[in-house]
C-alpha cells in the first residue's frame, strides 16, 4: 500500500515529530538520566531493553 501511496503526485511522505515537543524531549532526558543513573547505582537501568517479546 505504502508503494502505491507514492505513485500518486499530491501524496507527500514525511517523518513523524511527535516527539519533537519540550513535554516529550523533556520526558526523554528525564528516563536517559534516571537509567544512566540507576545502572551506575546498581549495574541496572530502570527500564532494561530485551530482545524477547513480553509474555
Amino acid at each position: 500500500m505504502f508503494a502505491r501511496l507514492l505513485t500518486f503526485p499530491n501524496v507527500i511522505v514525511t517523518g513523524h515529530q511527535g516527539f519533537f515537543t519540550e513535554d516529550a524531549l523533556a520526558a526523554i532526558a528525564a528516563t536517559t538520566l534516571g537509567n544512566l543513573s540507576a545502572f551506575e547505582d546498581g549495574g541496572r537501568p530502570l527500564h532494561p531493553v530485551t530482545a524477547q517479546a513480553p509474555a
